[in-house]
């Protein structure tokens, strides 16, 4: 038995979905913990590729139950669709579950994520527009909807009208749109609840039970450590904490229960949207980067903006978490690189510094410091032993491990399930 929390490591798009996939063919339990349908897994599978926002990837294993946990805030409408487009791919969604005090996304959080992001102009923070940061607002100001009100069409409807009187008085007020109608909303979103009915159950206790009998738990985290609410680059970030310390209460589990803490890394690093990033590249090399690595997002479709491993903003992450062991992903997107380039440092305003600043500016004027070493240059893509790698990779998998003090655990070397070396086995 082991219960393990898998996180993104850096700003987001790891890779994770591959990894959760291939580690919940021997779990009993995959449990998404935090977040909202802004984050996406995309897994490709032998029987097609299939892309995932609010259910966890296990759901492809027969044997796994998988569960949306507490933490998560749920958009029941495009869980709906996320159920039956998984239906249509001929996968069994039975074992799915939906925890009864997750917050619900309703349809004012997603025209005021609109309308505030459209209201920042140059300052905007590169939303998805999901409805997610304001359902946490509502969740942590007490006024939110849980799934467990859609399911009392008296309970649902007085809360319901309380919350909406407060919010047609921003949208007509301040942003000078049309209100909202209680009749509509009301209506529609109990008929999701109705429809989820079957899904939603008391999460928590099924874990604890699972804890009892000493099943394998896995915890799925969203985008990256980079974007957490409190230690990611503010106001830039997601508006939950995506850190292991997060996980055993987004899924409603005691903290001492989690074993170890994996963390998801790509060979080099991308981000989507705004805020700084140092190691960002304008280049060719950047260009052939997301060529390759086929860096758009899995919701959005926006280009991902692509850089050097930055191993600094990594062993932050990797000291923050307490990780246990590393994933390394796409190691296969360098092999066409004579030279690769790892940032060790940061020089910021003439001083070299080894830890990443709080200051949103500083961050911003930081330059990175790099160490180059050799390419490889040969495919990777098919191999499955560690030995195989050419002796470049190798090095490069080696000095990583020495500046995050962390051991790599797996190495992906394709989006393909199965393409995968192990190292260490995180679930023993």
């Amino acid at each position: 038995m082991a219960v393990v929390a898998v996180i993104g490591a850096q700003w987001g798009d790891e890779g994770k979905g591959k990894i959760v996939d291939e580690l919940a063919a021997r779990a009993h339990f995959v449990v998404r913990y935090q977040g909202g349908s802004n984050a996406g897994h995309r897994v490709v599978h032998e029987k097609g590729e299939f892309v995932f926002r609010l259910i966890p990837s296990g759901i492809l294993y027969p044997q796994t139950s998988c569960i949306i946990g507490n933490g998560v805030v749920v958009d029941p409408r495009g869980l709906l669709e996320e159920m039956e487009e998984l239906e249509r791919q001929g996968v069994d969604i039975s074992r799915l579950y939906i925890s009864e005090r997750a917050h619900v996304v309703m349809p004012y959080h997603f025209l005021l994520d609109r309308l505030e992001e459209e209201a920042r102009g140059e300052e905007k923070i590169g939303s998805t527009q999901r409805g997610i940061s304001p359902a946490y607002v509502d969740k942590h100001a007490r006024s939110g909807i849980r799934i467990a009100d859609l399911l009392d069409v008296d309970t649902f409807r007085s809360k319901l009208a309380t919350i909406l009187q407060q919010k047609n008085r921003m949208i007509t007020q301040i942003y000078g749109q049309p209100p909202l109608s209680l009749e509509e909303i009301h209506g529609e979103y109990f008929r999701y609840g109705q429809r989820l009915r079957p899904y939603i159950a008391d999460t928590q206790a099924m874990l604890h039970e699972a804890l009892f009998e000493r099943k394998t738990i896995l915890l799925e985290g969203a985008q990256g450590a980079l974007l957490d609410i409190d230690f990611g680059t503010y106001p830039f970030v997601t508006a939950s904490s995506t850190l292991a310390a997060n996980a055993a209460s987004g899924a409603g589990l005691p903290p001492r229960s989690i074993d170890r803490v994996i963390g998801v890394y790509k060979a080099y690093i991308t981000r989507v949207g705004s805020g700084p990033m140092p190691t960002e590249l304008f280049d060719d090399v950047g260009e052939e980067m997301r060529r390759r690595g086929h860096e758009y997002g899995t919701n959005t479709g926006r280009p991902r903006r692509c850089g050097w491993f930055d191993a600094v903003a990594g062993r932050f992450v990797a000291q923050l978490n307490g990780l246990d062991a590393m994933v390394i992903t796409k190691l296969d997107v360098l092999d066409t690189f004579p030279t690769i380039k790892i940032c060790t440092a940061y020089r910021l305003y003439g001083k070299t510094i080894h830890s990443l600043p709080a200051n949103l500016n500083d961050l911003a004027a930081c330059e990175p410091v790099y160490e180059e070493v050799e390419g490889w240059q040969c495919s990777t893509s098919g191999i499955s032993d560690y030995d195989d790698l050419p002796p470049a990779a190798k090095h490069y998998l080696r000095r990583l491990e020495e500046l995050l003090e962390t051991p790599i655990a797996m190495i992906s070397v394709s989006p393909q399930r199965g393409r995968t070396i192990q190292l260490q086995d995180v679930l023993a």
